[in-house]
């Protein structure tokens, strides 16, 4: 894959949204656990940046998911995780199903402001009892005339204390696990106040991506028309598992840069440090540690860039998704890991750029799906692993 001249100029605009508008604020945005997306939302709607592969015809740019890729790298320009991870959210992982199977109604209603930056959306899958199993889930959608009537938790859910809406994955019916789940879209807020029957119940503090909210959040009796739903009842899990493919897609491309600016800090500190009479970077053993994950970097963009190539050619890339993710999570653990080491004392205060990586970094063998995960999903692929019975 080849990012052309539209490519660049999408990522210079980015970037310099980014210099001009988050980046300045990072900091306090960390503090506050919080940062407001609604208004760095509608600055990117403003430029055309959250709909990039989504229709045309709801506010989207229409291009292919290349695009999204090259915007995902860029936002490892920002000097935290959080505030790239909300932004994920929007564009990669809870809008993706909504605009392949989303009726026009919901396109207009949910889609479009998104796309414009005037809604702030979540996915709601993870729950107490299950987060990486979400066959497990357990939050119940009833109907009662042409309602569903929801009940349930969600947990993990990042942008939940601020989102407009949830595309949530719920049952609907007593079928198999696998059949009896479909993505229901529920509104979240009306006039800035939670809609009757939803609750904040926690906000969740975390080790790191301090900036992104997340929250718990309860579901007692909530009435949503059954039109709210997207596509076919009791195909939520497939649609979510679609929606997986391009998430973690979206997760190794949005670590590259990040990784990237990780090593070029370190060079940066390691030519500066004086010890033993000579610098850090004069060490061979630094040397060659550096050297190394840069190697490992470069691989993960090549193996991120070739499963994009695969998945703009319309091929079913779960394997190569899979393992771009895995391979994405474990470097994102390893890289600011061995930096921050060579930071030394530095490494381990809380304002350095590196430590902030290496606690939030630790998020991406965990959460889209554990490490562990992954490897099960590529195991079934190579068929050394039995699949589950139908």
């Amino acid at each position: 894959m080849q990012f052309t001249h539209e490519h660049r100029e999408i990522q210079k605009t980015l970037k310099r949204y980014i210099d001009e508008h988050i980046n300045p604020h990072v900091d306090e945005w960390e503090a506050a656990e919080i940062f407001p997306a609604h208004e760095v939302f509608k600055g990117l709607g403003n430029l055309g940046l959250l709909g990039l592969t989504k229709p045309e015809a709801n506010g989207g740019a229409g291009l292919d998911y290349s695009y999204s890729m090259a915007m995902a790298e860029t936002l490892g320009h920002i000097h935290c995780g959080g505030v790239p991870m909300a932004i994920g959210v929007q564009t990669d992982m809870a809008t993706p199903a909504l605009a392949r199977f989303g009726s026009d109604e919901l396109k207009r209603d949910f889609l479009a402001p998104a796309i414009a930056g005037d809604m702030v959306g979540c996915i709601g899958v993870s729950e107490p009892g299950a987060g990486s199993d979400v066959a497990a889930i357990r939050s119940m959608a009833r109907k009662d005339g042409d309602d569903y009537v929801i009940s349930g938790q969600k947990m993990w859910i990042t942008n939940s204390l601020q989102a407009d809406w949830m595309c949530m994955l719920v049952n609907t019916s007593d079928d198999p696990a696998h059949k009896n789940k479909s993505l229901v879209m529920v509104p979240m807020r009306e006039n800035g106040k939670l809609v009757k029957g939803i609750e904040v119940a926690q906000k969740i503090r975390k080790i790191g991506m301090n900036s992104s909210d997340t929250g718990l959040i309860y579901f007692d009796e909530v009435r949503v028309p059954q039109r709210y739903r997207i596509g076919q009842e009791g195909a939520g899990f497939i649609y979510q598992m679609q929606q997986f493919q391009e998430e973690r897609l979206w997760c190794a491309a949005s670590t590259l840069q990040s990784l990237t600016n990780c090593i070029e800090w370190t060079v940066e500190w390691a030519q500066e440090r004086k010890l033993f009479g000579a610098s850090l970077a004069d060490q061979q053993w630094v040397q060659f540690k550096l050297a190394e994950l840069k190697t490992e970097v470069e691989s993960l963009r090549a193996l991120t860039y070739q499963a994009c190539e695969h998945y703009v050619a319309g091929e079913d890339v779960t394997e190569w998704a899979t393992m771009a993710k895995l391979k994405a999570g474990r470097l994102n653990r390893t890289v600011p890991d061995t930096c921050l080491q060579f930071w030394g004392g530095m490494g381990f205060t809380w304002e350095n750029k590196v430590s902030r990586m290496y606690r939030d970094g630790r998020l991406a063998s965990i959460g889209g799906g554990a490490d562990e995960v992954m490897l099960g999903i590529l195991a079934k692929t190579m068929g050394i692993a039995k699949r589950p019975a139908k």
